[in-house]
């Protein structure tokens, strides 16, 4: 690919791909809350740029010196680095240090503390104005805010630990696109937070090893078809210190999601799904009261729904708001009203919106990412609020990060695709063209001899089009033969291949490739961003539909002259490893060698939320959950099989390979089996340089 002859080692293939061996990064680009100015933090200096109409750049540099000498006259602590900061008003910027917020006027080179931070919160949240902040302490709530320039005025103890209940954090095991349970108002004048009884939920004991005698911690689990938790909203009043919860009218086991404060907060929105998953509705709740008002609407599916954006209200027409929806087949945007009227779908066809980047209520456009040009592809769009032809904005062909300046007139556009490794620059917001490029990053790889990748199509059975990405062993020779291994997910909300540097992998596969082998790489049904059908057709029956779909790449595979298919491997992780165990037990004159890591193995040992949306409960789909079921095929394992687990996994319990190496025990079926005793779901840090060599040489060794 690269045509030099340096290879990679171990380390740089893992700790390398996102370390010293990525592409180089241009710095810190933001735009300011003025249209005509952005910053950029390189080398710990902070320059600020005015855009002149001729397209030049007149700026203004604050080094970290300079920066830390305005900050050491109102305290001792100074930055060794230029801190991450925050636009507001009249240039000038937010920061933390430590405890406390501040505020740095370039103008005048003067810096002013804001608010102070109570040190010991966790799961924290600033009000949109950051004057008061939330997070939690040894399971209480707290909330500090101020009235004026300077310290806290007022801290309320917003609720006591209550055991068996979790206030202010995350719920339903971060589904539905839950990653806080803490929402401030948009005045910040109020605060809503999750309230979360787990007392009916059963505990599962995580062992820490490290301690003599072995210590352990107990988590809450609920498995599918077990008792789940229930969840409720509380919201309390800043100036009265009133309480109240949402009244309930749905089952205390439906899922509170999407949380969404009115503009004006006098009422806040919640998407409540059913247990089943089958059914939403969008619901509207007085904010003073708590009642229930009404349900705006509601959306229904065979299989399931699944809400995972909160509404985007409008600015200049508060009574109306856009939300995400797939419920004509793919993941689009709509604009509705607080009456519960659909005004207009804003953007429809094929594909998938993956990001809303903003609203221009000036001009009258929604700016959104979408896969509209193509599945791996990754795309800058705009649409009328009044519906229409979607425009797409960027142009070179890849994956596109941007970020508008305040009135959507231009955007940085961070991008790359197989042949970029990574380019800035600033278009325009209307035509997308290039009005200065900022950083055209070299290749890392330059002097590394690497595999020549390809990526591509095929057809399943069904006739969809499947994307992979195949990477060719080094001195590659046609009439060889050589072995492969095959890197798999294939599970929901995850897309593998894409049209980006290294083509969405990583510099593992090339390690490989330099020790003779191919990796291939297929994403088949159920991957994510191919629409609805695509995606749930795995319903009730977890792992049938996607393995015949690696098949098809198999046999893609095995029509290449160069392919020894008696030495095919497979390797995934999480759902990964579930696809890696099934494919070697339901298809065992496959595979040669597989390594399945953190892998599920009967999904009714898996969480509620996840687990009964794609195959309802045990009791209502035995004949899916029996056929997923590992266990059941331990017999007819023939190929050498590595299982891997973390002994500290809150995800995939490590339960799940403990049984499947008792049972293989029993059965007097051999594999091989290691464990991270103190790692959770993923292995990370250096010890990952470990889990790859081990990996890799287990292919060595068998394959």
């Amino acid at each position: 690919m690269f045509g030099q002859e340096k290879l990679l080692n171990i380390q740089d293939a893992i700790l390398g791909t996102y370390g010293h061996l990525a592409p180089s990064y241009p710095g810190r680009y933001q735009w300011t809350t003025n249209k005509d100015y952005f910053s950029v933090i390189r080398n710990n200096t902070l320059n600020l740029h005015h855009i002149k109409d001729d397209g030049n750049h007149g700026n203004k540099t604050i080094s970290l010196h300079k920066f830390n000498l305005a900050l050491s006259k109102i305290q001792e602590d100074t930055f060794t680095y230029f801190p991450r900061i925050k636009w507001v008003k009249n240039l000038c910027f937010e920061f933390s240090n430590g405890s406390s917020k501040f505020l740095y006027n370039t103008k005048e080179n003067i810096c002013q503390k804001k608010i102070g931070i109570e040190r010991d919160l966790i799961n924290v949240k600033w009000a949109s104005d950051n004057k008061g902040i939330a997070g939690t302490y040894q399971e209480n709530l707290k909330i500090s805010f101020d009235n004026k320039e300077g310290e806290f005025s007022k801290t309320i103890l917003v609720q006591d630990a209550i055991d068996g209940t979790v206030f202010g954090q995350s719920v339903h095991r971060n589904e539905f696109g839950i990653t806080n349970g803490i929402f401030w108002s948009p005045k910040g004048s109020k605060l809503a937070y999750y309230a979360m009884d787990e007392t009916m939920v059963s505990d599962y004991p995580l062992y820490n090893l490290k301690d003599t005698p072995a210590s352990y911690r107990q988590i809450k689990y609920p498995v599918a078809g077990a008792k789940s938790h229930h969840v409720e909203l509380h919201i309390v009043d800043l100036a009265s210190e009133k309480k109240i919860k949402l009244e309930n009218r749905f089952s205390k086991d439906d899922y509170w999601t999407n949380i969404s404060w009115g503009p004006n907060e006098e009422y806040i929105y919640v998407a409540h799904v059913n247990r089943a998953q089958n059914h939403m509705q969008l619901c509207k709740y007085e904010v003073k009261s708590g009642k229930y008002v009404n349900t705006l609407f509601e959306e229904k599916n065979n299989k399931y729904v699944e809400p995972e954006h909160s509404l985007t209200f409008l600015k200049q027409k508060p009574n109306q708001f856009l939300w995400w929806s797939e419920k004509d087949g793919y993941q689009h945007l709509y604009l509705y009203n607080t009456d519960g009227q659909e005004i207009q779908q804003l953007t429809k066809g094929n594909w998938v919106v993956t990001e809303l980047v903003g609203i221009d209520e000036v001009n009258q456009k929604v700016f959104f990412i979408a896969t509209k040009n193509s599945p791996i592809d990754r795309h800058l769009y705009s649409v009328s609020l009044d519906g229409g032809k979607v425009k797409k904005i960027t142009q070179e062909n890849g994956t596109h990060r941007v970020w508008a300046n305040k009135n959507f007139s231009l955007f940085f556009d961070y991008y790359s695709n197989t042949e970029t490794p990574a380019k800035l620059q600033i278009i325009s917001g209307n035509s997308g063209k290039v009005m200065e490029v900022f950083h055209e990053a070299d290749n890392p790889l330059s002097e590394y001899h690497l595999g020549t990748m390809s990526l591509g199509t095929i057809k399943n059975d069904k006739g969809d089009l499947l994307h992979y990405r195949l990477i060719k062993p080094i001195y590659f020779d046609p009439n060889k033969k050589y072995p492969v291994v095959v890197y798999l997910y294939n599970g929901p909300h995850v897309q593998l291949v894409k049209n980006n540097w290294l083509g969405g992998a990583n510099l593992w596969y090339h390690y490989m490739a330099q020790n003779g082998y191919a990796i291939f790489t297929i994403d088949g049904r159920g991957s994510d961003n191919r629409g609805f059908d695509f995606e749930s057709c795995i319903h009730r029956q977890l792992g049938t539909l996607e393995m015949k779909d690696q098949i098809a790449g198999i046999n893609w595979l095995k029509n290449q002259n160069w392919v020894d298919s008696s030495r095919l491997g497979v390797h995934g992780w999480s759902y990964g490893g579930f696809m890696t165990a099934s494919l070697l037990t339901r298809y065992p004159k496959l595979f040669k060698v597989g390594v399945a890591g953190g892998p599920v193995i009967d999904w009714k040992f898996y969480e509620i939320m996840y687990t009964e949306r794609y195959m309802d409960k045990p009791n209502e789909n035995k004949d899916g959950y029996n056929k997923s079921n590992l266990m059941n095929y331990i017999d007819q394992l023939r190929g050498k099989l590595l299982m891997i687990h973390g002994g500290q996994d809150d995800v995939v319990l490590w339960q799940h390979s403990l049984n499947y190496l008792r049972k293989a025990i029993q059965r007097g079926v051999q594999l091989d089996y290691f464990v991270y005793p103190h790692h959770a779901h993923n292995v990370v840090g250096k010890e990952r340089v470990h889990l790859y060599e081990k990996i890799s040489n287990y292919f060595f060794t068998n394959l």
